[in-house]
């Protein structure tokens, strides 16, 4: 159904244009074929996770897939309240479920909702997987029980999903190095008015760290951003952390499963930077090894980390699926994109904006100093990386030129750097010999070239971008 697309992550649509209740019922029909078809023979019937963001009507949205799937005879464990999707992801694995449902449309404008599916390793499923189940739209007519029949269900089951987590996520941070910290810090969280909520606050409330939450108040029109941390959305969070005198701060997006981070001097650090930090940490707290992943867009800087403690690099299109299941096959790390998506080793298969939070304060609680001290030695030993990024609007209609001329016939040149090395595995990458790159990519569902930049100087990188455009307005 042209409707009902699953694209990067999921399915998202616009609130009563194409995500609507019926399209809800045909998706979930859909899934519910999919799952109950390919469930092992002499297995239990299938057991579904449904979960939802905080977003307008996802309850009502979750309560539709739940009757949905119980009137096709699944088991359904449905959250008692709006929840993170990590912490979905989490249950599905605690419960040994078959596969979960998220009603959530991440980052997105409020006017959307949309629909994750996880697999059974509490991940998002691979692309033949929501490839077959749009193959499956549409194809029976969605069976649905009332809501009052499915409460009496022996079927259903209605459970808090955040103990659990929680406890998890307790066990995967050192909270005795938190607790024994003597340094008084002081952390700015900002929930977005998303799943985040208080939780990270309410994790730290023991130790001796200062917190305080902003935007945890439950609000579906997200006034006045896009519950994406990123720094045109953060502009009253940047205001505090100039004001009040902060450590740090962490951002989460919409579900929960992304990162964002402030400086105490109010600028943005990149989820690459934040990548890099931990990766470090990993390696020189905790003793740890493996592999790293990241995705096409991300910095360079972590390659320059993974050759220098001979680490294996493994490079992913963009979506945290790909790094998902690379993460499930090799030893791996820690494996993460540059839109603030990361996933550890002794861990889900799966991102998680809180604990990503959790490991950047055990890193000040680690080293004793200050973030913009830490960030300078990194820089010291590895050199300066400046990301950017910008959107731009690109008729459909030259889409398939400017990437059929990028790939015969890319630039030699990007400023005063020749491009040695050009990568088409999603959109095209033009690297230059001196580490800096140009990337440009096509979104599958919206009118958008995408253009991502790192270079030496936020001048350099600036520069980049506005070459990317040169180039995509000469097609």
């Amino acid at each position: 159904m042209k409707e009902i697309k699953f694209g990067t992550d999921g399915w998202r649509g616009q609130i009563a244009k194409d995500f609507t209740f019926e399209n809800v019922k045909i998706a979930a029909q859909a899934v519910a074929d999919y799952f109950t078809s390919h469930q092992p023979s002499g297995n239990r019937k299938p057991q579904m996770v449904v979960g939802y963001d905080t977003r307008f009507l996802s309850t009502e949205f979750a309560q539709t897939v739940s009757q949905v799937l119980l009137a096709n005879n699944i088991k359904v464990i449905l959250s008692n309240q709006s929840c993170p999707t990590p912490a979905l992801s989490r249950t599905i694995v605690q419960k040994k479920a078959t596969a979960g449902v998220m009603i959530t449309a991440s980052h997105n404008p409020f006017y959307f909702n949309g629909i994750k599916i996880k697999g059974s390793f509490g991940g998002s499923v691979e692309l033949d997987i929501t490839q077959e189940i749009e193959k499956l739209l549409g194809k029976n007519k969605p069976k649905i029980l009332n809501w009052e029949e499915c409460k009496k269900s022996k079927n259903l089951e209605i459970v808090d999903f955040l103990p659990d987590y929680k406890k998890f996520i307790k066990s995967y941070v050192d909270f005795r190095l938190l607790k024994s910290n003597k340094k008084k810090l002081r952390i700015l969280v900002d929930s977005m008015f998303g799943t985040g909520d208080t939780l990270i606050e309410n994790l730290l409330r023991d130790t001796n760290i200062e917190v305080t939450t902003v935007h945890c108040e439950h609000n579906p029109v997200f006034p006045g951003i896009n519950p994406e941390p990123i720094p045109k959305n953060l502009k009253q969070t940047i205001k505090l952390m100039k004001k009040d005198n902060y450590d740090l701060a962490v951002i989460t997006d919409g579900d929960g499963d992304r990162i964002g981070a402030l400086r105490s001097d109010g600028k943005f650090i990149t989820p690459s930077l934040i990548l890099s930090l931990t990766l470090l940490h990993f390696l020189k707290y905790r003793k740890w090894s493996g592999g790293v992943v990241k995705t096409i867009s991300s910095s360079f800087l972590i390659d320059k980390i993974t050759q220098k403690y001979n680490l294996k690099l493994y490079e992913t299109p963009i979506g945290f699926k790909h790094i998902a299941v690379l993460m499930q096959k090799e030893d791996i790390l820690i494996g993460g994109e540059e839109s603030g998506g990361i996933g550890y080793k002794n861990y889900l298969f799966e991102r998680d904006g809180m604990l990503s939070a959790l490991l950047l304060i055990e890193i000040l609680c680690v080293q004793k100093k200050g973030i913009l001290e830490i960030i300078a030695d990194v820089e010291k030993e590895f050199g300066k990386f400046r990301y950017a990024r910008i959107d731009v609007h690109y008729p459909d209609g030259k889409k398939k030129r400017l990437m059929a001329r990028l790939k015969q016939k890319p630039p030699l040149k990007l400023l005063d750097k020749t491009v040695k090395e050009v990568k088409k595995q999603d959109g095209v990458k033009l690297i230059c010999e001196d580490g800096s790159w140009l990337l440009l990519r096509l979104s599958g569902t919206e009118p958008i070239l995408r253009i991502y930049a790192e270079a030496g100087s936020e001048k350099k990188a600036k520069q980049m971008l506005e070459q990317g455009c040169k180039i995509a307005n000469e097609i």
